[in-house]
């Protein structure tokens, strides 16, 4: 029996890592000298040399980082700190990929059997072009580990965005802290209803508190010299001649564009601060925030958390499930809490201290989270994971018009060459892949049903790509000596693959991947 060969990844290139460790030695070294010539300490040369010197560090990094792996096990190094581990101690080699802006980075993990993740340096791809070489590459390492260890399962798992094995850091970081936000408007909540409830109050002083009392409003005559009006979101200002009461006073956009040089107003002062701005032609006031718009800002904030408790509730529930399977999509939950958002925003707002003061407010409150309720219930039960192949054994209606059911094989075949189908097609004339749901045949491929048999039926997996929605089932069919994937709702996978036999549908095709 041949013996597997070693795998070793390195960085690709060497040139550019000892280029920039080149830089990172330089840097310090042309900063000092410019800082022992100068006699002093010239920030920006300072900054050039911190830039050339992480410049330096991530160029050793790309020096020193390797993954290898052989009969005795897996081991990596990198700047920081090594690892090794027998292929006993490893229970799957795994692939995740992260989503980044118009790209997908796919890296390998490895799993031990305590459970821990090690995130391997090497090899990553993040384009199509590298993928021949990546792929290649995480197929030695799962060939080394058959041959030398006992994986935990027979197929490649990829982690993907909604996946069963991605964690809940980030959900519950998320949540964390918009639930922090609402604590934190929510708090305010009362002393801004207070402060506008003594601003509504407030009276002019007596002649004797004038300039004391800060609880009453205090009128000051001045002359407008001159504004300035802030292009975008700035602060605008209004000035006043000899600086008398007080030098300028910060507006809106709207009020400081409303007066003139030379025009006369009066300030109103309360607490310390100008409030009003009067002229003869123009008149800006402080803009006093609303309990209820405070309350608005707490509930959206409790509404925004419950997207990412979705996710945690989601990814919870499906804990026991492989780390690959595609988990159901949160959008029942979101359209909960828009329906949810509906009632509520305007409910905090015309009710902001949540306790309603009148019948309608009572009875809008019930109303409201009786609808909630009914919402969150119908998002629970559309979330279940329901078991694969379940629907196989329902009876199928016979029939000799063509009916078109959404359907793709994710492989490319002679039937469905380059994965153009969308949809297949049932009727007398046979199963056949089309690019379009009908009405005829146009561009039909018919499929040979005759070479065609059902390994299995299972849910959606991380490998089978964003293109599968996550309510839909995949039949593994063997076609001749290759595998294809049909995937498709499960109703709709039912009729098909009854179509695909005259005989009721094995037994194996309601079980699921273990």
């Amino acid at each position: 029996m041949s013996s597997l060969p070693e795998v070793t990844c390195r960085t690709r290139s060497r040139r550019l890592p000892w280029f920039f460790v080149g830089l990172g030695a330089a840097g310090p070294v042309l900063a000092a000298a410019r800082v022992a010539g100068a006699g002093e300490v010239p920030d920006a040369w300072v900054l050039a040399g911190c830039v050339l010197a992480s410049l330096g560090v991530a160029g050793a990094y790309g020096l020193v980082v390797r993954v290898r792996a052989d009969a005795s096990g897996l081991s990596y190094r990198t700047l920081l700190h090594r690892r090794r581990a027998p292929w006993a101690d490893l229970a799957d080699v795994r692939v995740r990929v992260r989503y980044v802006r118009h790209s997908e980075i796919f890296r390998v993990h490895v799993v031990t059997r305590g459970g821990r993740t090690w995130r391997l340096p090497l090899p990553a791809s993040a384009s199509a072009e590298d993928r021949p070489a990546f792929d290649a590459t995480v197929e030695a390492l799962r060939a080394l580990h058959r041959r030398h260890g006992t994986p935990e399962s027979d197929h490649l798992a990829v982690i993907s965005k909604g996946t069963a094995g991605r964690g809940i850091g980030l959900p519950v970081l998320l949540c964390a802290v918009f639930l922090a936000g609402a604590a934190s408007a929510a708090w305010f909540v009362p002393v801004v209803a207070a402060e506008k409830a003594a601003w509504t109050s407030a009276v002019p002083c007596a002649a004797e508190t004038a300039g004391r009392d800060e609880d009453c409003l205090t009128t000051l005559p001045a002359v407008v010299s001159r504004t300035e009006v802030a292009r975008g979101k700035g602060r605008s200002w209004v000035y006043f001649a000899d600086g008398r009461p007080v030098d300028r006073v910060p507006v809106s956009k709207e009020g400081a564009g409303g007066f003139r040089p030379g025009d006369r107003v009066e300030l109103t002062v309360w607490r310390g601060q100008v409030r009003e701005v009067v002229g003869e032609h123009h008149v800006w006031r402080e803009h006093f925030p609303a309990a209820g718009e405070v309350a608005v800002i707490a509930a959206i904030c409790v509404l925004a958390a419950g997207h990412p408790g979705a996710l945690i509730v989601l990814r919870l529930r499906g804990r026991r499930r492989p780390a690959d399977e595609v988990l159901p999509s949160p959008l029942p939950f979101a359209g909960a809490l828009v329906g949810t958002a509906v009632w509520s925003l305007p409910y905090c707002y015309a009710h902001p201290t949540v306790v309603p003061g009148s019948a309608g407010g009572v009875a809008w409150a019930d109303i409201g989270s009786a609808a909630t309720l009914a919402l969150f219930v119908r998002a629970w039960r559309a979330t279940r994971l329901h078991a694969p192949g379940a629907v196989l054994v329902a009876p199928v209606e016979a029939g000799d018009e063509d009916v078109f059911l959404p359907a793709r094989f994710l492989e490319s075949t002679e039937y469905n060459p380059h994965g153009f189908g969308t949809h297949i097609v049932l009727g007398d004339r046979g199963p056949a892949v089309l690019p379009h749901s009908g009405p005829g045949r146009f561009a039909a491929r018919p499929i040979p049903v005759e070479r065609l048999a059902l390994r299995t039926v299972r849910r959606p997996r991380g490998g089978d790509g964003d293109g599968v929605p996550s309510n839909w089932d995949i039949a593994e069919l063997d076609d001749g000596v290759r595998l294809v994937r049909l995937a498709a709702a499960p109703a709709d996978l039912a009729r098909i693959l009854r179509a695909f036999t005259a005989d009721d549908v094995p037994a194996v095709a309601a079980c699921s991947d273990g």
